[in-house]
């Protein structure tokens, strides 16, 4: 049986009441666990930025984007561990969609989109 590989972003922040070095340090654990377990890795570290609102009376964080390809189940135990260390204080994963892949339903020829309007104007 083919395993079955898609596409993932997972965003973190890290407290930035921590020091650069302790920073630095954990988003390097997350990185090095990403390379480990996936392919075609992307990471972009945003820096340190201020938050919208204060996350457990930290107002400053460092954020970190990557972008990996994966089977399905590693994105599960990344947020896992995401969520048990210490000094991570929000993270998100999400599953990227392909452009390329069109359905006839996403290409609709406009005379049909104007019989529509038209039908639910009536």
């Amino acid at each position: 049986m083919e395993k079955k590989i898609c596409s993932y972003e997972t965003l973190f922040a890290v407290s930035g009441n921590l020091a650069e070095d302790d920073a630095k340090a954990v988003i390097e654990k997350f990185v090095n666990l990403i390379n480990d377990n996936a392919s075609d890795v992307d990471v972009n570290e945003w820096g340190k930025r201020r938050f919208a609102y204060p996350i457990n009376y930290v107002t400053e964080g460092y954020y970190t984007l990557v972008s990996y390809k994966s089977e399905p189940s590693f994105p599960l135990e990344l947020e896992r561990v995401l969520g048990i260390t210490e000094g991570v204080l929000r993270y998100m994963t999400t599953t990227k969609i392909e452009k390329a892949a069109k359905t006839e339903e996403a290409v609709v020829a406009p005379e049909e989109t104007a019989e529509v309007a038209e039908a639910t104007e009536e």
